[in-house]
């Protein structure tokens, strides 16, 4: 594996993990951006981001889309896990195509949850039209988590109507204590409940995917999600 020199934009909880594990695997960080001195992307400059070969981007909803469009314009290779910045997707779809780069997009860097996906897809299929059965999802996050519903509930959420179109799946969001995430569907009838869980015992769960998408990134084109990565399946 060639070392990469990465730029982490997001000085927080995940930026820190993730740039802590990319140097345990013989990564170097080329510059860490904190968000204090990234008001509107202003500290993304070519002076400052030449020579990263990829950014790892962990900050805020509202800063994202202006973050990754400036990466995107710089030619820089981008992993993001911020969520709750979706509704901007075309609009970042199309300065990937413009500028030729490069963008993967996660929800959750979690290879445990994208199986827990899978599994949910299996387990709508199956209770489609069994409607004496009700569905929930419920989804508990730190106090400190900005966005609700998670954008992990909500990519649940949208896969499940896939496979059973028929049904709401409603989602409960909980914000309290310290817990890094945990995301439970469940099938109650009378007589029986059918349960599907996951949940996040550690955040290094998620800067491991996170640097391995980093890892994967370079030399790949087009907008990406943690499934093209891991199942070669584009989303």
């Amino acid at each position: 594996m060639t070392p990469l020199r990465l730029a982490i934009i997001g000085n927080g909880k995940m930026g820190k993990a993730v740039a802590a594990l990319a140097t345990q695997r013989g990564h170097q960080i080329h510059t860490t951006i904190g968000r204090l001195e990234n008001s509107g992307g202003q500290a993304l400059t070519p002076e400052r981001l030449q020579g990263a070969d990829v950014a790892v981007e962990f900050t805020r909803p509202d800063a994202a889309v202006m973050n990754l469009e400036r990466l995107i314009e710089l030619g820089i290779p981008t992993v993001t896990g911020t969520t709750g910045w979706l509704d901007a997707l075309p609009l970042i779809r199309s300065r990937v195509e413009q500028h030729n780069g490069a963008l993967l997009h996660a929800a959750n860097f979690s290879l445990g949850v994208h199986l827990f996906l899978r599994a949910a897809r299996t387990l709508a299929e199956g209770f489609r039209e069994r409607l004496d059965f009700a569905v929930t999802i419920q989804e508990e996050h730190p106090a400190t988590k900005l966005d609700a519903p998670s954008g992990t509930a909500l990519m649940l959420q949208r896969q499940l109507w896939e496979m059973d179109p028929g049904r709401r799946f409603p989602i409960t969001s909980v914000r309290a204590g310290n817990t890094p995430g945990t995301h439970t569907l469940t099938y109650q009838s009378p007589n029986e409940t059918v349960t599907l869980r996951h949940e996040s015992r550690s955040r290094d769960v998620f800067a491991a995917g996170a640097v391995a998408a980093a890892e994967w990134l370079p030399g790949h084109h087009g907008v990406f999600t943690f499934d093209d990565m891991l199942f070669g399946e584009r989303q």
